[in-house]
């Protein structure tokens, strides 16, 4: 079971203050007057795809605009799938089988997405998005034109995935290994130069001897004798003002306990200031005593110290020229040893290269081979299954072609590129799908193709945005009843003006403006009952009793099973 769009909330985006829409799995089908801002939930989709935010859309008088959508996962193997995805872009699982997106701007610029509560980049928005929304309205259709969206299409209905991504190993793999040719293959002269380069870097690291360690413990070592003579100078300077100057502190508090002896004959009581001064004296040998064995230990070596300034400068220009770090250089002197040994083993190199190029061409000739011959026998099928869908949305003597057009060398996809062929009037010579005008012939065609490949598409919700356009009424039927196919397996949403596409949805929305506090507001309510009746007559052209009449049999002779009604709201 695919993902399926449980609620959308839309705060602050064009007309739209504050909307939250719960939906169901099925058909839904929305409607309103021309200008009510069915547009403005369109908008709100492809934000929440990563399409770019127009700022002129914060609604006037807001700090910002947000978009949030809670897509369920009710199948346990999509769900694994949706979360390994996440752990790979850095985001957060999905909890409870839930995946919340949330898009947020403001007018001043500020642009910030959130994946189930992780703030996230716009590339993984859109990635996602991928994966979740097929947006489609009457100018949504440019990826159908490219012929590499073709080719996926038709390797999607040849069940050819798991032999495409064997294929594209493949190729990658001798790619890779003619580039790696090609750098060996080039003039004699630069590659002594090369070889005279690596043979240069790689010795004069190697001949560093460098530790991966090696460098805290060394500058420490470079501090403490760089220092020595500062360090020594104080040392006597302190030494000096406690015992061996005349003045010196040890002297004076002698003199002072001379006093304080006194002091305790002519009372006893006297006698832990005594106590005291002993202490003093004590701790203040004990420091002129540390501080003598500091000085006797303290070593000024200048050679010492000429080695560790060598020692620390080579290893920062290794690091100018090789790396910001010790590890960096060693990796650089790894990589270097191991080009300059192809390149003094060349010749050898380039018998293996060759060897392997050849064994990968053979490899690459065979599951290319077997991928044009799938695609070979599924192109006049799925050509057949598209024809048989174009006639029904009024097509009829329609011809359509799916011809594979061999390329001079294999390509990144397979040997073949493909066009799609196109013939709406009979007579007339097929043409490329890109070269169709018309924005209701190639809306009806992308429809045909979905019908045709729904069981292969894995894409949750398909949102068609009066895609319906420039058609007539029984056309518009026969477009209803195919999303109403599509909906079997997917999620489908639409936004239409023709009552006959709106009368076979399983529930029907309905956006009206409301002005209100000298504002204008877009809103948007289920219509279920008489109140669809209502709004079907409506979209028929009147309120009569023939329009509600006629609204009431396009809903009798469409309706779903009632096993199939939902239940469902949506508060403005």
């Amino acid at each position: 079971m695919p993902a399926t769009l449980s609620s959308l909330r839309i705060r602050n985006l064009a007309l739209v203050e504050d909307l939250t829409w719960l939906l169901q799995p099925g058909f839904t089908a929305v409607t309103g007057e021309t200008g009510s801002g069915k547009s403005i939930i369109v908008g709100a989709l492809k934000l929440l795809v990563g399409e770019r935010a127009d700022k002129s859309l914060v609604r006037s008088g807001a700090d910002a605009c947000s978009v949030e959508a809670v897509f369920d996962l009710p199948d346990p193997a999509l769900l694994t799938s949706f979360n390994a995805q996440l752990e790979s872009l850095g985001v957060e699982p999905c909890e409870s089988g839930q995946l919340l997106l949330r898009r947020s701007f403001s007018p001043a610029g500020a642009n910030r997405q959130f994946v189930n509560g992780s703030p996230t980049t716009l590339a993984t928005l859109k990635e996602l998005g991928s994966r979740l929304v097929d947006l489609h309205g009457p100018h949504d259709h440019q990826s159908l034109l490219s012929t590499e969206r073709q080719l996926a299409l038709l390797d999607a209905c040849a069940g050819s995935q798991p032999l495409l991504d064997s294929y594209s190993h493949a190729y990658r793999q001798i790619t890779a290994l003619q580039t790696e040719l090609e750098a060996l293959s080039g003039s004699e002269a630069a590659l002594e130069r090369e070889r005279d380069l690596l043979t240069h870097q790689t010795q004069e690291i190697e001949s560093a001897n460098l530790s991966p360690n090696e460098e805290t413990g060394l500058l420490a070592r470079y501090q403490l004798v760089s220092n020595g003579r500062r360090l020594l100078d104080l040392c006597h300077s302190l030494l000096g003002r406690l015992s061996e100057a005349d003045d010196a502190l040890l002297s004076r508090l002698n003199e002072a306990g001379r006093l304080l002896r006194d002091f305790e004959r002519l009372d006893p009581n006297a006698a832990p200031f005594t106590q005291s001064h002993i202490q003093a004296v004590s701790a203040l040998e004990d420091l002129v005593s540390g501080l003598r064995h500091y000085a006797d230990q303290l070593e000024i070596d200048p050679d010492q110290l000429r080695k560790l300034e060598d020692r620390v400068s080579q290893i920062e220009s290794l690091k100018r020229k090789y790396g910001g770090s010790i590890d960096a250089v060693l990796a650089f002197g790894q990589e270097a040893a191991e080009r300059l040994s192809k390149l003094n083993s060349r010749s050898s190199e380039l018998e293996r290269i060759t060897r392997e190029i050849e064994t990968s061409g053979q490899q690459l000739a065979h599951i290319g081979a077997q991928l044009t011959t799938k695609r070979s026998k599924a192109a006049p099928e799925l050509a057949k299954h598209i024809l048989a869908h174009l006639r029904d949305l009024g097509f009829k003597n329609a011809g359509f072609s799916i011809p594979l057009l061999p390329l001079p060398k294999p390509g990144p996809h397979g040997f073949e590129s493909v066009d799609f062929l196109f013939a709406p009037n009979p007579g007339e010579p097929a043409k490329p799908l890109r070269s169709i005008a018309s924005s209701g012939e190639i809306s009806r065609v992308m429809l045909a193709i979905k019908s045709s490949l729904a069981a292969q598409d894995t894409v949750s919700l398909l949102v068609f945005d009066e895609i319906d356009a420039n058609v007539g009424g029984e056309i518009a039927q026969a477009v209803g009843a195919k999303m109403r196919q599509i909906a079997t397996g997917h999620q489908v949403l639409c936004i239409s003006h023709f009552p006959q596409v709106a009368a076979l949805a399983s529930e029907q929305f309905v956006v009206s403006k409301e002005f209100t506090q000298n504002r204008t507001f877009s809103r948007l309510e289920k219509v279920e009952g008489d109140s669809r009746i209502e709004e079907i007559a409506r979209m028929l052209g009147g309120k009569a009793d023939s329009a509600r009449n006629h609204a009431r049999t396009l809903l009798q002779t469409t309706a779903e099973p009632p096993s199939l009604a939902k239940k469902t709201k949506a508060r403005a």
